[in-house]
């Protein structure tokens, strides 16, 4: 099952964003504002750049780093075109929200830069608080599968920044959720920390169909007839 996920939304992306439309290492000028490294500081820390496959790195560079939230030390990625960096133009972005729980759905080190080459954007996975200079935020995109499509229909209703949102095999429904799989029941309970019938206030702010109304930007949802994990 967590096979079958992991290849078939790797399809969907792949054909969903080649519609929307990053190596050696290379330097990059100090005063140059795409420098990910100048973003170092005591919230933003353990920056790595990342060496990418040929094909990927003429098109783009890619760093993982550290940052804090919340007091949690949250690893993420960030994959930028190299087009923006010899420009020194501010950039569109896309936010990755990915799915899976835990380790299950872990993106791996060149996983934006394949976002980033076909849609010539900037990729940011997977985070909701942190903000960087070279980010044009009026075309601001949030991006989500499953688990992150619920992440994506929560940042679309609760920051106004966003401007256009994509759901794949999104989760709406989180009371169908519990219902309809014996197996997400515990998983469920293990991270809200409360079953529906207990609490039924944290399952509906986590289910979009209940506050369609609050989400004001464009919605575009990718979901098969045929998906096993999200009805």
């Amino acid at each position: 099952m967590k096979k079958f996920l992991r290849i078939n939304i790797s399809a969907i992306l792949l054909f969903l964003f080649a519609l929307s439309g990053c190596s050696e290492n290379i330097e990059i000028a100090e005063d140059n504002i795409y420098n990910f490294i100048n973003y170092q500081n005591e919230e933003v820390y353990d920056i790595e750049q990342i060496e990418l496959s040929n094909s990927l790195s003429k098109s783009c560079i890619s760093y993982k780093f550290t940052y804090i939230s919340d007091g949690y030390q949250v690893k993420a990625y960030i994959s930028i075109p190299l087009s923006l960096v010899e420009n020194q133009s501010l950039g569109k972005c896309i936010l990755y929200n990915r799915g899976g729980n835990s380790k299950i759905g872990l993106l791996g080190d060149e996983d934006t830069a394949k976002l980033c080459v076909l849609t010539n954007r900037i990729i940011v996975a997977s985070q909701y608080r942190t903000h960087f200079d070279f980010i044009n935020m009026k075309d601001f995109c949030v991006a989500g599968v499953s688990r992150g499509g619920m992440m994506t229909y929560m940042t679309a209703k609760q920051d106004n920044r966003v401007k256009g949102i994509i759901a794949i095999s999104a989760v709406s429904d989180l009371f169908q959720s519990y219902e309809a799989r014996e197996d997400m029941q515990k998983l469920l309970y293990n991270y809200i920390g409360t079953t529906p019938e207990q609490n039924p206030e944290e399952y509906e702010k986590r289910s979009a169909i209940y506050w369609t109304e609050e989400i004001t930007v464009p919605v575009l949802i990718i979901h098969s007839k045929y998906d096993e994990q999200v009805s």
